[in-house]
């Protein structure tokens, strides 16, 4: 892949097909990138975004127990994390994570920590409805896949099936994010696919004033988007 450092680069927002996104992806590319993410993930302590606003939201109910929709879960990592935080804290969290890839859930279906309160299905969250009995609806890194006018859709929806609270932890497009994306492909992943998918999502992800932006279309009054690390934001919004 031919890589190119103009700042104009991401200046506008440049939306293109990822090939994981591929459903005729061959498997092996497929696997490799699953766990690709799952160690960038790890690295980045993308679960830790999510997790702050979940506890949050358990001491302010005042209870032990919390369910939650996990949208475009791929890996199920996020879930895998999320689940062994909330042992840790004493939070029974049941997690239901879903993606249009089966082969995807059957990856996140095979490592499954024993007893975990983990499920996951199949959906394809665009174009069936989302499911509406739970406290936290929330989606990490794929809000970039999606068109505005998809994101709009999504975030909207999301708004109308949680009880509580909805949750987008997703990139923020940037020059640093960029190049963070560029050098963690290659030092902390071997898939060819993690390589170019990894600098197409910085170049489709949205700044801050665009997720804002996004909310707003959605109806979501009232939601925050703040800074994380690195080169991340979290969006997000409470009923």
């Amino acid at each position: 892949m031919q890589f190119l450092w103009p700042p104009s680069s991401v200046v506008q927002r440049q939306l293109e097909p990822e090939d994981m996104d591929d459903p005729g992806i061959d498997s092996q590319l497929l696997l490799g990138a699953l766990r690709g993410l799952t160690t960038i993930n790890f690295v980045s302590a993308s679960a830790r975004i999510v997790w702050s606003p979940i506890a949050r939201l358990a001491r302010a109910l005042k209870t032990d127990r919390l369910r939650a929709l996990d949208i475009a879960t791929g890996a199920g990592d996020i879930p895998r994390a999320l689940w062994k935080r909330a042992e840790r804290a004493g939070l029974k969290l049941e997690i239901h994570g879903v993606d249009i890839s089966e082969r995807s859930l059957t990856y996140a279906r095979e490592r499954m920590p024993a007893g975990a309160s983990l499920t996951f299905s199949r959906l394809n969250a665009l174009a069936e409805p989302l499911p509406s009995d739970y406290d936290v609806v929330m989606c990490s890194l794929f809000l970039h896949h999606l068109a505005e006018d998809s994101a709009v859709v999504l975030l909207r929806k999301m708004a109308a099936a949680t009880r509580r609270l909805v949750l987008v932890n997703d990139l923020r497009r940037g020059r640093d994010g960029l190049l963070l994306a560029y050098l963690a492909g290659r030092l902390l992943s071997t898939s060819p696919v993690v390589r170019v998918d990894a600098v197409r999502s910085v170049r489709a992800a949205f700044t801050l004033p665009e997720a804002q932006s996004l909310a707003v279309k959605a109806g979501l009054a009232g939601a925050t988007v703040s800074r994380r690390w690195p080169c991340r934001y979290l969006l997000e919004w409470r009923r």
